[in-house]
């Protein structure tokens, strides 16, 4: 009876245990917040997210079994963000964001093309995603990369020519604005021709008239990890 009862309370114990791990963790996890339906609210919540990646105090919101299976039938991001292929530049990481809260592109530079403009427009022609962000980032390798190739009239072997060629107005501009950082100069002045291009696009421009839609240009900070606005910040 006695190893009985021992039993019996150790069960006990470990059931109460497991509750209160259990509600520990439902206490300490952020409630999921309303999805944001505006530019300036959308542009908020990436902000915000963005001074948590800063200052290390991330909530990783989004990102559990239950979020996985609330989005599992249906999504419907906030926003969108069109950014570089290097590894150091996570949009879903620097904007403390998860599952199914962001439409995500990544090419070499954010350069564009027919199918990457069709996948920028897709959130919000087809989501009413009100937000999108074209990032650029500090060392930029394929911004050196097409920057050094146009400068020293050296075609990049196979298909990266093709970035170099999507990449040319920027280098335009760069040579024009010069400055002490050419790599640099060209990174902002690619970000800010593609917002631009995005925000006169045929069928992104009527919702950018009607302020259903922001497209907000930004740079990225490899030291420090904040983002900031280089044009279109939502009002």
């Amino acid at each position: 009876m006695l190893v009985g009862s021992l039993a019996g309370a150790t069960v006990a114990l470990a059931g109460c245990a497991s509750t209160s791990a259990a509600t520990a963790t439902s206490t300490t996890r952020p409630a999921p917040s309303p999805r944001p339906t505006t530019p300036a609210t959308a542009f908020a919540r990436l902000m915000d997210g963005n001074e948590r990646w800063v200052s290390g105090r991330l909530q990783h919101p989004d990102r559990d079994p239950d979020r996985r299976q609330l989005v599992a039938q249906e999504q419907e991001p906030f926003g969108s963000v069109l950014s570089c292929i290097d590894s150091r530049v996570p949009p879903e990481l620097l904007f403390d964001t998860g599952l199914g809260d962001l439409y995500v592109m990544r090419t070499g530079g954010q350069a564009v093309g027919p199918v990457v403009t069709g996948s920028v427009e897709y959130g919000p022609m087809t989501s009413a995603t009100p937000l999108i962000v074209v990032l650029g980032h500090q060392r930029c390798g394929a911004i050196k990369a097409a920057y050094q190739s146009l400068h020293d009239s050296k075609p990049l072997p196979g298909n990266l020519q093709a970035i170099v060629k999507a990449l040319r107005p920027a280098y335009e501009q760069a040579v024009k604005e010069g400055g002490a950082d050419p790599v640099e100069t060209m990174t902002r002045a690619q970000v800010k021709l593609t917002a631009t291009e995005l925000r006169a696009n045929a069928d992104l421009a009527p919702l950018v008239r009607k302020g259903s839609l922001a497209v907000v240009g930004a740079y990225y900070s490899l030291d420090t990890g904040k983002v900031e606005v280089l044009s279109g910040k939502p009002s």
